[in-house]
C-alpha cells in the first residue's frame, strides 16, 4: 500500500533562533519513500543536514526574525502489514545483550526507572519473561493513564505519568519503557507517523504518535519490536521518523530561543 504524508509547521520569532529540526523520515525507511522527500522552507533558509548519535537525520538552521513556515509532503510504500505480534520470543540475558543496546536499560531524561523500580518488580516480578512480560507491561500501562490530548506536559517524567494518571502518547511510551528498563528488558522511544488506516479515525487533531520499540529473541534472531501502550493493538502504517533515549532524543524541534507556535498540522492517509 501507498501512505500520503506530511506536514505545514509555522513559527514566528522576535530575532535570529538557532533550531534543530528533526522532521525528516528515518534513514531505515528512506527506501520506501516514492516522492521527493524535501523539507520546504518559507521564506527559502539554509538548513544543514547532519546525522545524530541514534542515526536519526536532523537539520539545523537559524530561523529568521518573523514568520516561518516548515512543510513537506511525500508517498511511502508500505507493506499494509499490522506490528508483528511475536509471543515467543525471549528476553535475552544482560550479559548477552549487543553492546550498542545497554544504554537502553539505563534511566534517561524522561525515563526515571530509579522511582519505579520497585513499583515495576512488585508489578510484573511474576509474569512470564519475555513478550509476555512487555505485554503485561502495555496492558498495565494503558489502563493505568487516561489520554488527553489537552493535558500534555512538556515536563512530564513516566514517573509522574504513573503518579497522574492522565498525558498523550508520548507519556504512554515514557512509562511503558520505564518499566521494561525496570525488567532487565531493553526499550527504547520512537516517534513519527501513524494515521487512522486500519481502525476507525477519531477526533483528535492528527499529529506525530510516539510508541516504543523492544529488544527481544525472536524465531530470526535479536531485534527490536514495536510496541504501542497507548492504542495496545497491532497498527498499520508506521513511518519512524527518530529514536532514541526518549523524547528528549526525539524532539520533533528544539529552538535556542523564543518561539511562537502559529501552525500545526499533519497529515497521514492511506493512498487510494
Amino acid at each position: 500500500m501507498k501512505i500520503r504524508a506530511g506536514f505545514n509547521i509555522a513559527f514566528d520569532a522576535a530575532q535570529a533562533t538557532p533550531m534543530i529540526l528533526m522532521l525528516s523520515v528515518h534513514p531505515s525507511r528512506m527506501p520506501d519513500v516514492l516522492t521527493p522527500h524535501v523539507i520546504r522552507f518559507d521564506p527559502p533558509i539554509e538548513a544543514h543536514e547532519y546525522q545524530d548519535l541514534f542515526g536519526n537525520l536532523c537539520h539545523r538552521i537559524v530561523m529568521p526574525p518573523g514568520p516561518l513556515t516548515i512543510s513537506a509532503d511525500f508517498t511511502v510504500q508500505d507493506s499494509g502489514e499490522p506490528d508483528l505480534v511475536v509471543p515467543e520470543a525471549r528476553q535475552i540475558p544482560v550479559q548477552d545483550l549487543p553492546d550498542d543496546v545497554l544504554v537502553y536499560l539505563l534511566g534517561s531524561r524522561y525515563c526515571d526507572t530509579d522511582k519505579l523500580s520497585q513499583t515495576a518488580w512488585s508489578l510484573f516480578g511474576t509474569a512470564p519473561e519475555g513478550w509476555a512480560r512487555v505485554q503485561a507491561i502495555v496492558d498495565y500501562t494503558h489502563d493505568r493513564i487516561r489520554f488527553d490530548y489537552l493535558r500534555a506536559d512538556a515536563t512530564r517524567t513516566a514517573h509522574d505519568g504513573f503518579m497522574q494518571r492522565e498525558g498523550v502518547c508520548r507519556d504512554f511510551a515514557h512509562l511503558a519503557i520505564a518499566f521494561c528498563r525496570c525488567m532487565n528488558i531493553p526499550a527504547r522511544y520512537a516517534t513519527g507517523y501513524l494515521g487512522d488506516i486500519g481502525v476507525p479515525p477519531v477526533p483528535d487533531p492528527m499529529d506525530f504518535s510516539a510508541w516504543f520499540e523492544v529488544f527481544l529473541d525472536g524465531p530470526d534472531g535479536p531485534r527490536w519490536y514495536t510496541f504501542d501502550a497507548r492504542h495496545n493493538r497491532p497498527r498499520i502504517g508506521r513511518i519512524v521518523m527518530a529514536r532514541g533515549r526518549d523524547a528528549t532524543d526525539c524532539a520533533i524541534t528544539t529552538n535556542f530561543g523564543s518561539v511562537y507556535l502559529a501552525r500545526f498540522d499533519v497529515h497521514t492517509d492511506a493512498v487510494a
